[in-house]
């Protein structure tokens, strides 16, 4: 997001429940989403992803975004919420919520995938997002886009490093000043990983670049190294590696787990507390995990 790492939080994670839950054909009962939800916060994460306000047929799972978000507790955390928008429908709904910090859009550099998450053309979604900022503009949100399919895809279409710096370029234009690079369906490689960030961190100092990364387990901690040594100091994750886009193709790769970057930021020497989590809260998150995420139901490639 636009807040950048510090000496107290020299890395940042963006907590990603709604990512984790959307995929999920059992609908999650709101008062555990909310119970979930509300543990998350006493966490510390800087930034927590709690809902979409999207449509109800292409996500059913987040139909009670709105209700969700009634039953969350944010008086005692620093934690800003983030929820996701595809539609003027839901971006007319998010701005009615002065809770809601963040409104992210998923722009994609695959014109195929572009129609299939949100049923819109690229141009068209652009177009959207010029709306967004605007309406950041007025109701003191912050636009987040996620550059998705930013590392390949998977419907043949030609991939260019060169064509995700062109999407920055017109984010740029838009003032954006947060860009999430998401690999979509996993194919992400270390090699591509830290010079995209590196040239992009370079070429675009006043904009704020994290990584959104769905991967295979085995997988996820060098893509984490990857984007750190590029640069990258603003991850996304979900406990237990659950999650993907139902949109992206018929199998699901999971989001990188929060407990793998937890991980690689130990071995950096940096320490939960040193993050801004509460310890002793993120173990009782991670408690819950199980009792929220119903694993024999859930399309996960690991």
């Amino acid at each position: 997001m636009s807040a950048q790492s510090t000496p107290s939080r020299p890395l940042l994670i963006t907590e990603c429940p709604r990512d984790a839950m959307q995929g999920i054909k059992t609908f999650i009962p709101t008062s555990l989403k909310a119970a979930y939800l509300n543990a998350l916060l006493k966490v510390g994460f800087p930034v927590l992803d709690f809902g979409s306000f999207v449509s109800a047929r292409a996500i059913p799972q987040m139909r009670d975004t709105a209700e969700v978000l009634d039953l969350l507790d944010l008086s005692p955390t620093q934690t800003k919420l983030l929820a996701i928008v595809a539609g003027e429908g839901g971006l007319k709904k998010a701005a009615q919520y002065p809770q809601v910090h963040y409104l992210g859009f998923p722009l994609s550099i695959s014109e195929e995938f572009q129609r299939r998450n949100t049923e819109k053309s690229i141009e068209e979604a652009l177009d959207l997002l010029d709306k967004m900022q605007d309406v950041c503009y007025k109701t003191g949100k912050e636009l987040v886009v996620y550059v998705s399919m930013a590392f390949g895809n998977p419907y043949g279409e030609p991939y260019q490093v060169e064509r995700v710096t062109d999407f920055v370029y017109r984010l740029e234009r838009l003032s954006v000043q947060s860009v999430q690079l998401s690999d979509t369906i996993g194919v992400a490689q270390p090699q591509v990983i830290r010079p995209l960030f590196e040239s992009l961190i370079k070429e675009f100092p006043h904009i704020s670049f994290g990584s959104h990364f769905h991967s295979n387990p085995n997988t996820a901690e060098e893509k984490i190294a990857a984007a750190y040594l590029g640069g990258c100091r603003n991850f996304d994750g979900a406990m237990g590696g659950f999650g993907g886009c139902p949109m992206a193709k018929d199998e699901l790769t999971g989001n990188i787990a929060t407990e793998k970057i937890l991980a690689f930021a130990q071995s950096q020497n940096f320490s939960p507390a040193q993050l801004g989590l509460d310890e002793q809260a993120l173990q009782k998150a991670i408690v819950m995990v199980s009792s929220v995420f119903p694993q024999e139901e859930y399309e996960v490639i690991k």
